[in-house]
């Protein structure tokens, strides 16, 4: 099920030959980034790579941050639908979560209380231990949890079964483990989950590859497992779950969002702006440092690879017993 997800997503790349072409004009002069989580994790990461290259690139005069943290995205989400009108450059960054999230009725919102502007890149998903862990492979991680599942305490970045949860879940279910066994640990971002681990509150780190990968790289932690297809271009030395014999392959999009009632012209500035930026050699820099998928969809093409997401996710989740 999951290697179809990450299909269908990968389909998106084809789009990014048609998006490519002369530099667009009718820009945004000012971009506010609004950010539903804390500091250091993925979508603070990836908002912040595309407002720098931005910069650089001076394709927008003035760049702003916002971090909106609580609610499991939701505060965040509900700040950019209650003072819509107020927010006629605004980017609400957002990524698989929002589709998790809403069918666990964490909050009432949905991408559909929005308007999909843009897929800029997909994130896989990772798992990595302490330097110093015993632990030197997936299959050996698994094996420690089925024969203690109490003693392996997962860290996270995002609430009780959302990705970071139900991907590293989805694996040790393929492992021969209860998945409903997982101890894991909820910590508001990548970044802070990070320090959970390195700090000793958790054995094993779940998150984007994007968050880990430079403390990997820094010989802090160590990468166990990417859920990639195959061998990545930019790092190839990264272990890859599949080559472990565990079928499971899992990307995260991270897109932008914006409020609804705007002038329609608005909605097609940001995504010139987002196709522009995207297409930078700066943002290229950007993209393989942080070892992301290079992907782009706006508009309608967007929103019909949500709502295909919603429902392989929903099946996803009940599969594993996480959604009812």
């Amino acid at each position: 099920m999951i290697g179809t997800f990450i299909k269908t997503l990968l389909l998106g790349l084809c789009l990014i030959a048609l998006a490519r072409g002369e530099p667009q004009t009718d820009l945004l002069s000012e971009v506010h980034f609004l950010i539903p989580a804390g500091p250091g994790g993925g979508w603070d990461g990836t908002a912040r790579g595309v407002g720098r290259a931005l910069e650089l690139e001076q394709l927008a005069a003035q760049v702003s941050y916002e971090n909106a943290a609580g609610g499991g995205g939701g505060r965040a989400i509900a700040k950019l639908i209650e003072t819509g009108a107020q927010q006629s450059n605004t980017l609400l960054i957002s990524s698989t979560p929002i589709i998790v999230r809403s069918l666990q009725g964490i909050y009432p919102q949905s991408f559909r209380d929005m308007v999909p502007i843009a897929a800029v890149i997909a994130d896989y998903s990772c798992f990595a231990v302490r330097a110093d862990s015993p632990i030197k492979t997936f299959k050996q991680l698994a094996e420690s949890f089925k024969a203690g599942p109490k003693s392996i305490v997962i860290a996270g970045g995002s609430v009780r079964g959302n990705t970071d949860h139900f991907v590293l879940a989805k694996a040790i279910q393929l492992a021969g483990g209860d998945p409903k066994l997982l101890r894991y640990l909820a910590y508001d971002g990548g970044g802070k989950a990070a320090a959970g681990l390195l700090s000793g509150e958790a054995e094993v780190l779940s998150t984007g590859l994007s968050e880990a990968l430079q403390l990997h790289e820094s010989g802090l932690v160590r990468i166990i497992a990417v859920t990639a297809p195959e061998q990545l271009e930019d790092h190839p030395s990264l272990p890859i779950l599949k080559d472990e014999g565990y079928d499971l392959t899992f990307a995260n999009w991270r897109g932008f969002f914006a409020a609804k009632g705007l002038d329609p012209d608005q909605y097609v500035r940001m995504q010139n702006s987002l196709k522009a930026v995207s297409n930078s050699d700066t943002f290229e820099t950007i993209r393989r440092r942080n070892g992301w998928v290079h992907l782009y969809i706006e508009g309608s093409e967007f929103l019909a690879f949500l709502e295909q997401q919603e429902d392989q996710i929903s099946r996803l989740m009940k599969s594993i017993g996480y959604l009812r």
